[in-house]
């Protein structure tokens, strides 16, 4: 295709030259130039194309002799470059032009001066690096002979030598100072001198005075571990003669002046800190001895206050009562004390989490009760400012929380005694016996109101069931909820006049209220008795109709359920249909 390109080329330019000279020969016989004339410009014009061709000619050859002599030169470089670096000898690939195989032979040679020039640099910074640490460790050199290009293999060798020393020089380092510095800090803290030359060598502020051995290490991690010990022990002791203390100052009652020592800071050292709090302790014991019967009172005191957190019932509490009634008050007595409310104390710590959670429900459960005890006030219907849409979201919310408390106190409640081996008891009873006593409970008493609101309506159905009235007889008074109050209206009149009962002789009083500019209600009463047509059913036989039925714990929540999804509030005459 190249070729085919070129002859186009060389076509092209001589199709451009003839044109050229097409063009030439008109401008002369348009001038009127002679042949001669013709002739001497046709000369000049293929001199100068001649000189033009032959001087590309020979920067031609020119480039080509400097590029085979190129090839020659580079194949000699690249030979050489091989065997430094010991890498395989170049192999020149077939049917490849001069101009090709020069430039492939070039860009080799470059690339394997460039890796030559960087393994040598390379090699350079890494025997310095590795000559200062083998100093510092005293460690024997990587060895490369002295004059030869190193490998890659070799390069590689030494990198991860020179790296190994620099991370064990750097371990060791921040090993040592570490170790040094705890040892300092710990010495302080306790307000240890120190006794042996190990001790006094590791606080010395000289840091070239130990080795980075690893012999000095180990020592030094000893004797760490040693010093840590020894804190920690004074820290338990310094602990539980201030917890001793303090549970002592709080049952004796002492006086404020007493009490200074505790609002104090901490001393400097932990020695001093021990001292410090022994002495307190000491004191105390002397005053709690003299005051023995007071002390034993406190402590019970304290037990009754985590019994109840416990929520401890009296079976529980019946175990420890031979010594909460003891009244020979002894240190036996007043350790037997101890010994229980370290126990109540221990179990209350890992017990808060289910006493929290119970804690919850019963702030729910009593907040469920309010709800249930407003639904069955029929007042609540006259407040108009929105509260009723507020109370019966509330009440959706606490009777879904409920459930969902019961099911983590019952998971919580049954891990505690799988790990435990034992019932976890809340008043003498097991948790989820608890909650189901107290549905249990509200629901008998829900049932108790029911039967009294029964009862109730049907005394009131009993006395208001109308009658027949003779010709002139006078009507009952309207409740005086339903009268319809206007500004600036007159105060009601109260009348009473005697009744006569068309079915009977005797006669009563009755007390009506008139309002002024209304039609008295008895008229429209009249009218609505004499429009009925149908039979009318006293309140009392509709009550009779309906009985008790009794029903379990979870009919009773799937009940109430429905009722608070289905309707958003429960007044009075729902509830008595559940």
């Amino acid at each position: 295709m190249s070729c085919r390109r070129s002859e186009a080329l060389a076509f092209s330019l001589v199709t451009e030259i003839n044109h050229a000279m097409a063009r030439l020969v008109d401008i002369w016989d348009s001038i009127g130039i002679m042949e001669e004339q013709r002739v001497e410009r046709m000369q000049t014009v293929k001199k100068h194309i001649d000189g033009l061709l032959h001087s590309m000619i020979m920067e031609e050859e020119a480039l080509r002799h400097r590029i085979r002599t190129d090839i020659i030169t580079f194949q000699k470089q690249l030979d050489t470059l091989c065997l430094e670096l010991t890498v395989e000898p170049y192999k020149f690939e077939e049917d490849l032009t001069v101009l090709q195989l020069e430039k492939n032979l070039r860009c080799r040679v470059d690339s394997l001066l460039k890796e030559k020039n960087e393994r040598l640099s390379e090699l350079t910074d890494l025997k310095k690096q590795d000559e200062e640490l083998c100093v510092t460790l005293c460690a024997t050199p990587y060895y490369i002979p002295s004059g030869s290009v190193p490998s890659r293999t070799q390069l590689q060798e030494l990198q991860e030598h020179v790296e190994k020393l620099g991370k064990e020089k750097e371990s060791r380092v921040k090993v040592f100072s570490g170790l040094r510095e705890d040892i300092r800090t710990l010495m302080d803290e306790m307000g240890h001198e120190p006794e042996s030359s190990l001790e006094r060598e590791s606080i010395c502020p000289d840091t070239d005075i130990f080795l980075l051995t690893h012999d000095n290490i180990k020592a030094l991690k000893l004797l760490l571990s040693q010093l840590e010990m020894k804190k920690e022990s004074l820290i338990s002791a310094r602990d539980k003669l201030k917890e001793r203390a303090t549970s002592l100052w709080n049952r004796l009652s002492c006086p404020e002046p007493e009490g200074e020592v505790f609002r104090e800071a901490a001393m400097s050292t932990l020695s001093d800190d021990i001292r410090r709090w022994q002495g307190c302790v000491e004191h105390l014991e002397k005053l709690q001895m003299a005051r023995l019967e007071e002390v034993v009172d406190k402590v019970r005191q304290e037990l009754v206050v985590l019994w109840d957190k416990c929520m401890c019932g009296p079976e529980q509490r019946e175990l420890f009562n031979v010594h909460f009634c003891d009244n020979h008050y002894t240190e036996e007595l007043l350790a037997l004390h101890d010994t229980e409310l370290l126990r109540m104390m221990a179990f209350y710590e890992a017990a808060q989490p289910i006493l929290e959670d119970l804690e919850k429900w019963k702030r729910n459960w009593a907040l469920f009760q309010e709800f249930e005890r407003k639904a069955a006030d029929p007042n609540r219907f006259s407040n108009r400012g929105g509260s009723l849409l507020k109370e019966s979201k509330d009440r959706a919310k606490v009777q879904k929380l409920l459930p969902k408390l019961e099911e983590e106190l019952r998971g919580r409640v049954e891990e505690w005694e799988k790990n435990k081996g034992s019932f976890f008891l809340v008043q003498g009873q097991r948790i989820m016996d608890f909650i189901s006593s107290q549905w249990e409970e509200n629901r008998l008493q829900k049932d108790k109101e029911k039967n009294e609101r029964m009862t109730k309506k049907t005394e009131i159905s009993q006395f208001k069931t109308p009658t027949k009235r003779a010709h002139g007889a006078t009507y009952t008074t309207p409740t005086p909820n339903k009268i319809k109050k206007t500004p600036n209206q007159p105060a009601p009149r109260t009348a009473t006049v005697n009744s006569i009962s068309s079915g009977s002789g005797s006669c009563s009083s009755t007390t009506f209220l008139c309002v002024p500019g209304r039609p008295q209600l008895s008229a429209k009463r009249s009218k609505t008795t004499e429009a009925s047509s149908g039979p009318h059913v006293p309140l009392q036989e509709f009550n009779s109709d309906q009985k008790l039925v009794p029903m379990s714990y979870s009919a009773f929540t799937s009940e109430l359920s429905k009722k608070a999804n289905s309707d958003a509030f429960l007044n009075s005459t729902v509830r008595d249909m559940l």
